[in-house]
């Protein structure tokens, strides 16, 4: 019985502390989250990505809870970000480039609430920024639908160590499950779709314009403030 109580305490998840003094959060469902960790890890200016359960009520859920569906939790991904040297535009650009937002009841393969697209805004400024770049798709008409959500970010619960990076640390299984998901195949016909009214769109943020460049992955010139020329 004692070995039964310390692995369960050693599986328990942990919910993710403040970020470091002069960073920022930011907080992204969609889909597995296996495959949401690589569209922000490399982009420059971003100091981690980290896998975890947020949006539901059951405290320190495990993988194996959250997969049921009955928490009310999703598999998203908690990107912690110098916003001196990466703007938050571009977070939401490399997650729109990167997610169906056609489809609410999950992702690509994986289909349940767990899976479900979720924008999770943790201040006004996010929540304008994330409204306004969610506007700007349903304006441009090119999709029937925009179901991505947006709602106030809440307790972050650290997924299993197995389930970090694992992209990474399994790459031959996550190739192997990527490939079988269809993911690319999805994106590839969505991205021309998507890079239509990203690059070169505006739209108004607090009386500013903000350009809202389009990205190849999470690849492409940042967004700037300013007037549009």
């Amino acid at each position: 019985m004692n070995a039964l109580i310390v692995a369960a305490l050693l599986m328990a998840t942990v919910p993710a502390g403040d970020p470091p003094a002069g960073m920022a959060a930011a907080v992204f469902a969609g889909g597995c989250f296996w495959s949401m960790e690589h569209v922000f890890d490399e982009i420059p200016g971003v100091q981690s990505v980290t896998a975890g359960y947020t949006g539901g009520q059951t405290k320190s859920p495990s993988y194996q809870v959250v997969e049921m569906g009955a928490t009310g939790h999703v598999e998203a991904v908690r990107v912690v970000y110098d916003p001196a040297k990466v703007a938050y535009e571009t977070l939401l650009n490399a997650y729109w480039r990167n997610t169906d937002p056609t489809e609410g009841a999950g992702q690509f393969c994986d289909f349940g609430s767990q899976y479900r697209p979720v924008i999770f805004y943790g201040d006004e400024a996010q929540q304008q920024k994330a409204a306004a770049s969610k506007k700007l798709i349903e304006d441009s008409h090119r999709f029937k639908r925009v179901l991505t959500q947006i709602v106030p970010a809440s307790t972050f619960w650290i997924a299993e160590d197995y389930h970090q990076h694992y992209y990474k640390t399994h790459a031959l299984a996550y190739q192997q499950y990527r490939i079988g998901c269809g993911r690319d195949a999805c994106l590839g016909s969505l991205i021309d779709s998507i890079d239509a009214f990203f690059v070169f769109g505006y739209v108004v943020l607090n009386r500013i314009k903000v350009r809202l460049v389009g990205l190849r992955g999470w690849i492409g010139a940042q967004p700037f403030l300013g007037d549009a020329p």
